[in-house]
């Protein structure tokens, strides 16, 4: 098996053949192996090939016996019960991949797309809020969603039940882009099946699942940092002070995307997370013309640059560690981390370390399983 080689640095060199794509999602579907992970692999061995044949030996460094990858077959079958849904894949580095998205550090290695995909290089904006949305809230999102859509923005949000929906519906007609947190034959909720339909036809569903994945509590936080990161900008309608809505917010805000909410009365919760946005900076929407003031200030994305894929780059090599100095680095990473996350910054700080020492390590910890990574640059200890 043989994979185009890429560059060791970002931007990845996309897969040119078949072959090339069913090693990447191999090596992105094997165990423990996440989005950051997956790009942490790839710039240390270059390709998905080589970095499949490391990953044993990774786990075995780390603790753990009898560490498969994802098999052949396994990366075939996803790819052809996804294209019998009439959804198609898009790898991150191909020219249909969304380079607003591409930015951000945990980027999807993968996104099954059905629908326009045109929309993804089209700008676009965040509409999101509370799923117990009041009457008024549910006026609001709509009515923003459709000038906004008229001005030329696509309206991307998650297709939950309440304001979600009510921007997804209002925008059908201009160009709206549905993130999935399971894959895209199980749409969540259900009562939202009828609108994911019309989505699939008029518009775009996205997500980086299996196609058949049942949506879980964790695919929820990973499906916001898509959503963010599509966006030039977020607008929060009505969020409680405690919600997926403003977690979004928060993790726009780490990926540098502006957020703008609308104010709420401040006895009704559900505007509680609106407003302590506003307070702490967000700009105030009173309509879709304050949006729209924010985006002309804001600069166009940038494409990205395509990279020659008749120029290949050496892997960057694997450095070699002492099993002793490993096994003490490890005890003391997971020594500084506990449940409440911490940013590798932060840790590389702590310890004294450069980035360069700190990565290889903190890779088998994730492999193993002892950690985990969130998003916004976070870890935690299992």
């Amino acid at each position: 098996m043989t994979e185009d080689r890429i560059s060791s640095t970002h931007p990845q060199i996309p897969p040119t053949t078949e072959e090339a794509r069913l090693l990447r999602l191999r090596l992105l579907r094997s165990r423990r192996v996440g989005a950051t992970t997956f790009h942490r692999l790839m710039t240390e061995y270059g390709t998905a090939e080589a970095a499949l044949e490391a990953l044993p030996g990774i786990a075995r460094s780390a603790g753990v016996a009898r560490y498969s990858a994802t098999s052949h077959q396994d990366a075939e079958r996803e790819l052809k019960d996804g294209c019998a849904t009439g959804a198609r894949p898009i790898f991150f580095g191909e020219p249909e991949y969304p380079a607003l998205l591409a930015d951000i550090p945990d980027a999807p290695p993968m996104l099954w797309a059905q629908g326009q995909v045109d929309l993804l290089h089209k700008p676009t904006i965040a509409v999101i809020g509370a799923r117990n949305a009041s009457s008024l809230g549910l006026r609001m999102a709509a009515r923003l969603s459709k000038e906004l859509g008229e001005a030329g923005f696509t309206i991307v949000s998650g297709l939950a039940r309440g304001i979600d929906a009510a921007a997804h519906a209002a925008a059908l007609e201009t160009g709206t882009i549905a993130v999935y947190a399971g894959g895209l034959s199980r749409p969540y909720p259900a009562q939202n099946l009828s609108l994911a339909g019309d989505i699939a036809t008029q518009g775009l569903c996205l997500s980086e699942q299996p196609p058949a994945m049942e949506p879980r509590a964790r695919h929820f936080p990973a499906r916001n940092r898509i959503i963010s990161g599509l966006t030039r900008a977020v607008v929060v309608v009505e969020a409680a002070s405690k919600s997926g809505s403003l977690l979004t917010a928060r993790i726009a805000l780490d990926q540098g995307r502006d957020v703008l909410a609308v104010p709420g009365h401040p006895f009704d919760a559900r505007a509680a997370g609106a407003n302590i946005l506003i307070r702490d900076g967000a700009t105030l929407v009173r309509g879709a013309e304050d949006v729209l003031e924010v985006l002309t200030t804001l600069p166009l994305p940038a494409q990205q640059q395509a990279v020659p894929a008749d120029i290949p780059a050496d892997p960057a090599p694997r450095r070699d560690r002492n099993l002793r100095e490993t096994a003490a680095l490890h005890s003391e990473i997971l020594g500084r981390l506990g449940p409440s996350p911490l940013s590798e910054d932060q840790l590389v700080r702590d310890l004294s370390l450069s980035p360069q020492k700190l990565t290889p390590a903190l890779l088998d910890l994730e492999v193993s399983g002892k950690i985990t990574r969130l998003s916004g640059g976070l870890l935690c200890k299992n």
